[in-house]
């Protein structure tokens, strides 16, 4: 495995991109026999494209074959999609900063580095748009305690002004019932609020799912539709394609 040794710093894009899939389907980690850290990302068959951007984002530390694809592993129909970075002492420095035990560690420290891009890459990566037409807000933060899940619910209220809250789901987990805790944004308002703030750096048109609002109302749906052709880097009939899916997929659902 190829291990460079010369620092060279991390831009702010890579940083930001990395910050961001760390709070979901990415790690930092260091191998044994392997002086620095590398970045592994991890998405399904039906994600390749936000796969592709994420790579393309981090050119400056890919490898000759970042990009690999593995077969359906029996949890999913799907192929997974993955890349993995060179060995970086700019990742080390990353993973100690992040990192402790080589277990992911939510600290303020580093959560006050995340930018408006590092916010939607996590929303990308584990949020979600629940209740009709995806009103209110899910970050699906499963993989964190519930102190952990506290410190990143204080930091969107501080540092985004996005008021939420924090509360368990139940799930079964290999025969067994288990306790997750989540973030929610249950006010419309504020999960405006925080699309807002993401919605210049959603990066692929499949992602639009998680910006899309859906009325009844067709004044309103019409707003909304207009602050999303406004803020995104998307033309409007890219924006109308994705809002005609979801709404499909919500009319089916009911």
């Amino acid at each position: 495995m190829q291990n460079d040794k010369k620092y060279v710093p991390l831009s702010d894009q890579a940083r930001a991109v990395i910050l961001g899939t760390i709070l979901g389907d990415g790690s930092l980690k260091i191998q044994k026999k392997c002086a620095n850290a590398n970045l592994q990302i991890r998405h399904s068959e039906t994600q390749k494209d936000y796969l592709l951007w994420k790579a393309d984002m981090l050119q400056e530390i890919a490898r000759e074959k970042s990009i690999s694809v593995q077969r359906a592993d029996g949890f999913s129909v799907n192929s997974k999609w993955r890349f993995i970075s060179r060995n970086l002492p700019a990742l080390t420095e990353l993973h100690r900063l992040t990192y402790k035990n080589n277990r992911l560690r939510i600290r303020r420290t580093w959560l006050n580095r995340m930018t408006p891009l590092s916010l939607a890459v996590w929303w990308c990566d584990d949020g979600s748009l629940i209740s009709y037409g995806g009103r209110k807000g899910v970050f699906c933060t499963d993989g964190f305690d519930k102190e952990s899940v506290k410190i990143l619910s204080r930091y969107l209220k501080v540092v985004w002004d996005i008021k939420n809250i924090v509360s368990p789901i139940s799930r079964i987990y290999k025969g067994e019932r288990r306790q997750y805790w989540r973030i929610w944004i249950r006010s419309q308002e504020e999960l405006k609020k925080f699309l807002r703030i993401i919605l210049p750096h959603i990066p692929t048109p499949d992602m639009l799912r998680k910006a899309i609002l859906l009325y009844k109302d067709s004044q309103f749906q019409e707003r909304w539709i207009s602050e999303v052709v406004s803020l995104s880097r998307f033309p409007r009939s890219v924006i109308l394609s994705e809002y005609e899916k979801k709404l499909a997929r919500w009319t089916a659902f009911r």
